[in-house]
């Protein structure tokens, strides 16, 4: 062996014994109201959640967005006018004006919701739409970031995200602007699942 591979065979046999990562306490409050406390949350950071039942997602959506013409749709609810796998580079859904998706997961504690691959299909949807409607199954909802965080998400996605609200920028005088960048809102739909969304994968 060469000097190199005698140094990195001394280095590595000298390393520190392994050890176990310290335990997480859960910090849970207990909160009752998860969906009460998620909605709340969310509407501090300008974002609007829609708690009662949505009978009809395609006529909420025609309500909602009525100059919309161009849709994105990544859950089998709503008919969009394109899909994500329409879809040829990370640039193409600039003209988007309603992005639709379903989050894997909801967080009370900071009205946030979790984004991947999975979902989104080409991930740019999620920020170049004009508008991001987000369905939810309350069910996915969590108490706090620390249960969040342990999400397999975040260990088999290669994109996984949180938002919370459209963009918002304070830098400027101390005055909240929305959106800063990103879409302009961010809206959430408490929506159980009845089918699974693009790219989500059922419990087996």
């Amino acid at each position: 062996m060469g000097a190199r591979e005698d140094i990195l065979t001394a280095v590595s046999g000298r390393g520190p014994a392994a050890q176990e990562l310290p335990l997480i306490p859960d910090f849970h409050r207990g909160a009752a109201d998860l969906i009460g406390l998620f909605a709340a949350a969310l509407a501090r950071l300008d974002g609007k959640a829609v708690t009662e039942p949505v009978a009809d997602l395609q006529r909420w959506l025609s309500d909602s967005f009525p100059d919309a013409h161009r849709i994105c749709s990544a859950v089998p609810e709503v008919t969009g006018t394109v899909t994500p796998a329409a879809f040829t580079d990370w640039a193409a859904p600039a003209d988007v004006d309603v992005t639709v998706v379903r989050t894997p997961l909801g967080v009370a504690e900071t009205g946030s919701i979790l984004v991947t691959e999975n979902e989104l299909g080409i991930n740019t949807i999620a920020v170049l739409a004009q508008h991001l409607v987000v369905l939810l199954d309350p069910a996915d909802l969590v108490e706090n970031l620390h249960d969040a965080y342990r999400h397999p998400s975040f260990l088999h996605t290669a994109y996984a995200v949180l938002l919370s609200g459209p963009s918002g920028s304070a830098d400027i005088g101390g005055v909240t602007v929305h959106p800063a960048q990103g879409v302009t809102t961010l809206t959430v739909i408490l929506s159980p699942i009845t089918q699974p969304s693009f790219g989500r994968k059922t419990q087996s």
